[in-house]
């Protein structure tokens, strides 16, 4: 038997806009925010690069998009393509911090899931490089934000903590992603949210799912992999990741895991 909708905490995922690159396409884009509207999550979460080269404009273009959202809870961290030309300092002052921290409280709304979410979100983007990286002067931080009362907990991050299939060479790994999934695991995070190289996967490491997300509004796309997003669906048993596809031969898939962290 299916949940019913209080049974049930909705997230949608999308990534890697880039704004202002020549194979944006604003109509994928629009098509995607109407379809999440439509389905109505609990939270949305952004994970990066929303421009193509850092500047201005660019994150004007993103800010008008992602407003359109009618989600009350949206998170969105930027990527490397973001702190290109300084560009960091753009996304503060349209979107807020870099690092972010938020309980969420839905028991009233989700009573029978009985429980909290915990949301953290990283900055891995180093200014004009394409690397990602925590800092061993985040991981204090990080294990702050992380403590606390029993939760779901979700951690959102450009940058991918393994690598993913289909995307050619390796390069762009977390470079201390050994330390911070180290950290990850002792506060038992459920659900890590990534971007970044346009291919949507999921690996389940001790008991952690880490979800990538393909482009949500761009042909910057891997041979046959169409652009796509993420809907998770959590419930008190279990985790339904969703890859929903917007074009190619590809089609949308769906797979479901066992929570561990119960």
């Amino acid at each position: 038997m299916r949940p019913s909708a209080t049974d049930r905490f909705v997230i949608a995922q999308f990534s890697d806009l880039h704004c202002g690159d020549p194979r944006y396409d604003p109509r994928m884009l629009e098509r995607v925010i109407d379809a999440i509207n439509g389905l109505g999550p609990d939270l949305v979460v952004v994970t990066g690069d929303l421009t193509v080269n850092g500047y201005r404009d660019e994150f004007e273009i993103a800010k008008a998009e992602i407003d359109r959202l009618t989600c009350a809870e949206v998170v969105v961290i930027p990527g490397n393509h973001d702190s290109r030309n300084v560009g960091y300092l753009h996304f503060n002052d349209l979107f807020g911090t870099r690092w972010d921290h938020r309980e969420l409280a839905f028991e009233a709304r989700h009573p029978a899931v009985g429980e909290r979410v915990r949301m953290v979100s990283l900055d891995s983007s180093k200014p004009d490089l394409n690397d990602g990286e925590l800092g061993r002067h985040r991981y204090d931080w990080l294990a702050e934000q992380l403590e606390g009362p029993p939760a779901f907990t979700i951690v959102a991050i450009h940058h991918h903590l393994v690598g993913i299939p289909g995307t050619g060479r390796e390069r762009n790994i977390v470079l201390d992603a050994g330390d911070v999934l180290a950290i990850l695991d002792s506060y038992s995070v459920d659900l890590v949210l990534a971007g970044h190289r346009h291919v949507p996967y999921v690996w389940q490491v001790n008991g952690t799912l880490i979800v990538t997300s393909g482009t949500a509004s761009t042909w910057r796309t891997r041979g046959e992999t169409p652009p796509s997003y993420n809907v998770v669906t959590i419930t008190p048993t279990e985790v339904q990741v969703s890859m929903i596809a917007l074009g190619g031969r590809s089609t949308s898939q769906e797979s479901r895991f066992q929570r561990n962290h119960l």
